[in-house]
């Protein structure tokens, strides 16, 4: 039998999780991801990517939002800048 599967994180853990964690994105975060929101980092970026586009975290956690959206924003334009 397999085990149930936990429900996904709400956009307010994910924005706390990533305000606790800031920075701090290596082996140990990673177990840290799986241990407390119950999914695998490539999952929780997926989620917190998306998450920061909401009203909800923004209302939540203004602060911490913006600096998630200013962060993908300038990765989006490095990336898109190696391109060409």
């Amino acid at each position: 039998m397999t085990e149930p599967r936990s429900p996904r994180p709400t956009v307010p853990q994910l924005i706390d999780f990533a305000a606790t964690h800031a920075g701090r994105f290596n082996g140990t975060v990673d177990l840290t991801i799986r241990a407390e929101l119950g999914i695998t980092p490539a999952r929780y970026f997926q989620l917190l990517n998306r998450a920061i586009d909401t009203t909800e975290a923004l209302q939540h956690d203004p602060v911490t939002t913006n600096r998630l959206r200013r962060e993908r924003d300038r990765q989006v334009a490095d990336r898109a800048a190696r391109l060409h």
